[in-house]
């Protein structure tokens, strides 16, 4: 017995032991795990690195050979207008020369003329020394009005050839004159247009049409089948010619910046009180994406990084004068007709989210992560970017290598008070990456792909009836047809500033989408939303103070129509209830 305890007794000491050591191993195994998921995500983001970088190598690439390509037709253009102008330059050159011969035996004649008055004029000197009588007074007379005659004849000659030496400057002086104003009057002209756009309410649209690229495979020596013209049109070769204008032609070589440039506009009437809306629209791989988030934080940032960091300089700039701004933003994605959270923290939630209005008639996304972000901190805009992309729907397809397969939509919320002014602003800037229409004999898409392609072409048809109805001012707009249209209709009702960049590929397989595309573009350019409102309010001591608190709409009409335009017919007469009791 005693035995069999001292054996007991070792092996509970060796059970021990063994627990030890096994509960020493988890600890060890559990340090391995969070080490091997720390591996797993810096090499997730060393490839995601990679990748953009790859990317912003290749778009930099194809812009320095479309811009090899435009210097060269540029110069060859500057060669033949310089060719033109030296034998305009020769004709009128040949023309003075003749001018100036005409003038110099006239110079001649008018020294033969002279030599003969001065012959004539040493024989009445003769004659008056012979004679001196009245008659020679007379001649003398005659002689002296001869003598006043050549020296007007030689002060006219001095002015014709000054005026012959000089006439080449005056005229290389009038052309840089001419040229100045034609400039101020192009400059003149866009700005004119542009008020009369945004008066009438127009839906801007800009087309931009990429470079070839290393997937495109075609040769260096290939020419686009659309070719810009100017800054405002641009011709389609499809067999025959589609000429199309519209408010702003971007060529090939025409970079990101530039690009920014003409829709910085926009951007700033966010934080004025405007309500919003720049999209971007065209088939898959015409460079949407590249136009709206770019890659990179160099000179490929898109449209989406560019107009933060203006939102932050603008926003400094009125916080001198008295204005106090709150920024919040939120990016989600409408994936086969469902929202998506592209900013949510867990990658697989199943959190619904669902189009609602709240009581005074505004549009939200329920359950959606709206995160406070300051505009000037760099790196927390590129974060916001690293994650949305991070959980973007992409695929590969036989037309684009990374295809977006959903709509995103970016959403700049904004408010500011101006505690002196007893003031309020709301703006929205909504900032929109559609998903490209595509073929499927082209694109080669099956199974989810398919399905995807057949979600994308149903929800931009749904954008295309909705703008039809708009250009034909029908009394309803379906804007209830797809959760696109229904969540951009504030911006689409005539509220706000709509601008839609048409994105084209240059390839001539495309060109059959591209004139698709250029179609539907001019067809919106024609839609007249309304002139755009402010939303403008009055704030309390305590809302100037607080930021927050209770507003009070300076147009209450206008909020009524807004709410009974946009709530359902039961939620409608609720809230009109509501304001008739206040």
């Amino acid at each position: 017995l005693e035995h069999a305890k001292a054996e007991l007794a070792a092996a509970e000491e060796s059970i021990h032991k063994l627990k030890a050591e096994i509960s020493a191993d988890r600890s060890g195994i559990t340090s391995l795990e969070s080490k091997l998921e720390i591996e797993r995500e810096l090499r997730s983001r060393a490839e995601d690195k990679e990748s953009e970088e790859r990317r912003e190598r290749v778009a930099c690439s194809a812009q320095m050979v479309a811009m090899t390509q435009e210097h060269a037709r540029v110069e060859a253009q500057l060669k033949e207008s310089n060719e033109g102008l030296e034998r305009q330059w020769r004709e009128k050159l040949a023309a003075q020369m003749e001018v100036f011969k005409k003038k110099e035996n006239e110079l001649l004649e008018e020294k033969e003329i002279n030599t003969a008055l001065e012959g004539e004029l040493t024989s009445l000197k003769q004659a008056l020394n012979d004679e001196k009588n009245k008659e020679n007074a007379k001649s003398a007379e005659e002689i002296g009005r001869l003598n006043g005659e050549i020296n007007v004849l030689k002060e006219r000659l001095k002015a014709e050839s000054e005026k012959s030496m000089s006439l080449g400057q005056a005229t290389a002086e009038q052309v840089a004159a001419l040229e100045a104003q034609i400039r101020e009057g192009q400059a003149e002209r866009r700005r004119m247009h542009n008020v009369i756009q945004e008066l009438r309410g127009n839906v801007r649209v800009f087309a931009r049409v990429r470079p070839f690229l290393p997937g495109d495979g075609v040769g260096g020596d290939a020419q686009p089948c659309i070719t810009p013209k100017n800054e405002t049109s641009l011709v389609l070769s499809k067999g025959d010619e589609y000429p199309f204008t519209f408010d702003r032609v971007f060529p090939p070589s025409v970079g990101q910046q530039s690009v920014f440039d003409e829709v910085s506009e926009f951007v700033q009437s966010a934080l004025d009180g405007y309500s919003v809306c720049l999209f971007s629209y065209g088939q898959t791989g015409s460079g949407k994406t590249h136009t709206m988030q770019g890659s990179g934080v160099g000179q490929m940032r898109g449209i989406i990084p560019r107009a933060i960091e203006q939102v932050g300089q603008y926003k400094a700039a009125l916080e001198q004068e008295g204005w106090r701004y709150s920024m919040q933003v939120s990016f989600l994605e409408i994936y086969n007709e469902t929202i998506r959270d592209l900013l949510r923290e867990d990658k697989n939630t199943e959190l619904k989210h669902d189009i609602k209005v709240n009581s005074e008639g505004r549009r939200y996304v329920s359950d959606l992560t709206m995160r406070a972000l300051d505009p000037s901190d760099s790196d927390s805009v590129e974060e916001v970017m690293r994650q949305a992309a991070k959980h973007r729907s992409v695929a590969s397809t036989d037309m684009n290598e990374v295809s977006s397969r959903s709509h995103s939509v970016f959403t700049l919320h904004l408010t500011a008070t101006h505690s002196k002014q007893k003031k309020g602003l709301r703006g929205v800037l909504n900032l929109v990456d559609l998903a490209g229409s595509e073929r499927l004999d082209r694109s080669g898409a099956t199974g989810d792909r398919a399905k995807e392609a057949v979600s994308i072409n149903k929800s931009l048809s749904s954008l295309t009836d909705v703008f039809v109805s708009i250009g034909k001012k029908a009394g309803h707009v379906p804007f209830r047809n797809s959760k696109l249209t229904y969540l951009l209709q504030p911006c689409l009702s005539g509220n706000g500033k709509t601008l839609m960049v048409v994105n084209l590929s240059p390839t001539e397989m495309s060109a059959q989408e591209s004139l698709c595309s250029l179609r539907f573009a001019s067809q919106v350019n024609k839609c007249e939303l309304g002139k755009p409102k402010r939303s403008i309010e009055e704030v309390t001591d305590s809302d100037s103070e607080n930021g927050e608190g209770r507003s009070k709409k300076i147009d209450e009409k206008q909020k009524k129509r807004t709410v009974a335009r946009t709530l359902t017919p039961s939620g409608s007469r609720h809230v009109r209830r509501k304001m008739m009791e206040r």
